[in-house]
């Protein structure tokens, strides 16, 4: 594994060497162009991959040990993202989105979470989580109906894990109780509870929402 991470690291490099190696056992007239084909052909294959699919495998370790200015790096290195393929372009711009909500710039966060909405996934839980993000984001400004719009989308797409659900949920029953409509938000803090979350924060917002609740009509 590390040495394919390895050799997507340098891939532009590599191939651009094993190209120019052939080029000039070539012009020297050392060997002729077919005995070359085979590093030609790996050299292009190679700057095809790089400019495609780019190097967003080698960002998984570097997040697992929340090294994000090597995340940095790695997604700086991607110098033309539109040429990636849709679904890696799709996860390139997510990545960028979350580094810049993790450097609380969240109308640049915004902007790249809705450039990789818009390209779409191949795997609805991913577009599920990043319209969470776009819901929750809205909700911070205080533009409650694109909060009610990204949130409903993310919930029917399908969210990958319990915590993010009970987080949309009760994005929902906020809303819902704002907007006086005491069943609705009733319905989603039941579904909330019922995803079992144990994330602090989210399991403290579900003790205060509980406290005043079941006092209200509906």
């Amino acid at each position: 594994m590390k040495f394919y991470n390895l050799i997507i690291k340098y891939r532009f490099w590599l191939s651009i060497a094993l190209i120019v190696l052939a080029i000039i056992f070539n012009a020297t007239g050392q060997v002729g162009f077919w005995a070359m084909f085979p590093l030609y052909f790996i050299g292009f294959i190679g700057l095809l991959s790089h400019f495609l699919i780019g190097p967003l495998r080698l960002v998984q370790k570097p997040m697992e040990e929340g090294n994000l200015e090597e995340v940095q790096k790695i997604i700086d290195s991607v110098w033309f993202p539109g040429l990636l393929i849709k679904p890696v372009r799709s996860t390139f711009y997510t990545l960028k989105g979350n580094l810049a909500m993790m450097n609380k710039d969240y109308d640049e966060a915004e902007k790249h979470l809705k450039k990789s909405s818009s390209i779409g996934s191949a795997m609805p839980e991913a577009e599920g989580a990043n319209k969470l993000q776009l819901g929750m984001m809205a909700m911070q400004r205080g533009d409650m109906r694109s909060g009610e719009n990204y949130l409903r989308a993310a919930l029917k797409m399908g969210i990958p894990d319990n915590e993010s659900k009970a987080v949309a949920n009760l994005g929902m029953c906020q809303i819902m109780m704002n907007k006086r409509e005491f069943r609705a938000a009733k319905d989603f803090f039941r579904k909330a509870k019922a995803c079992n979350p144990t994330t602090p924060e989210v399991v403290s917002q579900i003790k205060e929402i509980q406290k005043y609740i079941s006092r209200v009509p509906g």
